[in-house]
């Protein structure tokens, strides 16, 4: 008779689910990162409810002139400051701390004799710090919301080319515009990943997605070409303005979105090839070394390349994507829709934009350059008639147009017109809205002319 030989039992990965409560218990388990949770859910409907209830508004900040005309505003004050500070430093220390930590504790053979699959570490531990930043974002835009209809109200909100947003249509555009910028959120959190396993214990992993961040906020201020702005995925930061114009500005935010995807699908991938290749067996690693930061730097340098190539040669545009008709075009919508909010405020009769039929001649350094690209020297004469009366109105504007085709308009006369003065509302007297106000110059040639 032969012996009966056990048969050893089958170790088995453990399964991603399992890996991902795991992590996400270890993540949430952090001080820091309940700090975190606890001020994106609170601080911003504090700073939004404060602020509205104040006489001096952030009017430098896209929608900050309108805080305390309807809480739609407040939230959308917050996003351009979360996307230029916030959400940078949040993917810093959610994702880019995520695989250090293990370096710095030395807990990576216990994690690989538990598990026993690279593979499922990493994943489980991206779609960890992917819950968290999800959660982060997600406080931010309640809280924002919350605070500012509380603080001023559910009413209608201006748009970038003046025209009213019903308050339900605003909710909506304003959850979109959230929604969006997830997309260079996203793209931030992946690079934090890559920073996370090419650096190991040291620093720089946790400070890559900030410091990117910071470049490319710097890269948008330059005078680039249109199709180099668009390929950056910190575009779909600024990109969601596009939202607030009717008809919506589609082309820059979808290629905004598609590419800030693009640039997390890459790093994402970059890190998993980096990370499953690792040698754990050396108690001495200390990141991925010249090679790792190589393989890290080459790929997204080359996705940069190809997105601006495939931008400028699907799409139309040249130069800085501002000229000379697309900002009287801008500036005369923007005009006529604000005509008539304020005729409505000041008990004047009613008449539609086709009846002003507003236009707009605009130069740049007084007519001796050319007028195109961003500056502080735009000057606009806006010209409009009323029905049943034969003398043609006439507004002068100063704008001043940044890179990224935002401006601000600065009513120059008549005083009547475009000067500074209260007018009384139902939610208090608010300054003429022909005085100042921003707008929104598309830099590409997609949006049909209204």
């Amino acid at each position: 008779m032969t012996a009966n030989v056990a048969e050893a039992p089958v170790e088995r990965p453990v399964p991603v689910l399992r890996g991902y409560r795991f992590e996400l218990v270890k993540l949430v388990s952090a001080w820091r990162i309940r700090l975190l949770v606890l001020a994106c859910w609170l601080a911003p409907a504090l700073f939004v409810a404060v602020v509205s209830g104040q006489s001096s508004l952030p009017v430098d900040t896209l929608f900050g002139r309108w805080m305390n005309a309807t809480g739609w505003a407040g939230p959308l004050v917050m996003l351009g400051f979360a996307g230029t500070y916030a959400l940078p430093l949040l993917t810093s220390v959610v994702a880019g701390d995520v695989f250090a930590a293990e370096d710095r504790l030395g807990t990576w053979r216990h994690l690989l004799v538990a598990v026993r699959s690279t593979r499922r570490i990493f994943a489980a531990k991206a779609l960890a710090s992917l819950t968290v930043i999800l959660v982060l974002v997600a406080g931010m835009a309640v809280s924002g919301a919350v605070g500012g209809v509380l603080a001023a109200g559910n009413r209608p909100l201006a748009g970038l080319d003046g025209h009213l947003l019903a308050p339900g249509d605003a909710a909506v555009q304003v959850l979109l515009a959230w929604v969006c910028v997830l997309a260079p959120t996203l793209a931030l959190g992946a690079l934090g990943l890559l920073g996370s396993v090419v650096w190991g214990r040291s620093p720089m992993g946790l400070l890559l997605p900030a410091v990117v961040a910071l470049v490319l906020a710097l890269a948008q201020l330059l005078p680039l070409p249109v199709a180099v702005r668009l390929a950056l995925p910190s575009y779909a930061f600024i990109a969601w303005n596009g939202l607030f114009t009717d008809p919506v500005q589609l082309g820059p935010l979808l290629i905004a979105v598609g590419v800030s995807l693009a640039w997390a699908v890459l790093a994402t991938a970059l890190a998993y090839v980096l990370f499953v290749r690792r040698d754990f067996t050396n108690p001495g690693h200390d990141g991925a070394g010249r090679r790792g930061i190589v393989v890290g730097a080459l790929p997204p340098a080359g996705l940069l390349a190809v997105t601006a190539g495939l931008v400028a040669v699907a799409t139309p545009a040249t130069g800085s994507g501002i000229d000379q008709d697309k900002v009287q075009r801008s500036l005369a919508t923007a005009f006529a829709h604000l005509y008539r909010l304020q005729a409505g405020q000041l008990n004047r009769p009613d008449v539609t934009e086709a009846q002003l039929g507003a236009t707009a001649a605009c130069t740049k350094g007084d007519g001796l350059v050319e007028p195109d690209g961003p500056g502080n020297d735009w000057r606009c004469v806006v010209s409009w008639h009323l029905p049943g009366i034969a003398a043609t109105g006439t507004a002068v504007y100063q704008l001043d147009i940044t890179s990224d085709g935002r401006y601000v308009a600065d009513g120059d006369g008549p005083k009547e017109v475009n000067g500074y003065f209260q007018v009384r509302t139902p939610a208090g007297d608010r300054p003429n809205p022909l005085w100042q106000f921003d707008g929104n110059v598309e830099l590409l040639s997609s949006t049909p002319k209204g």
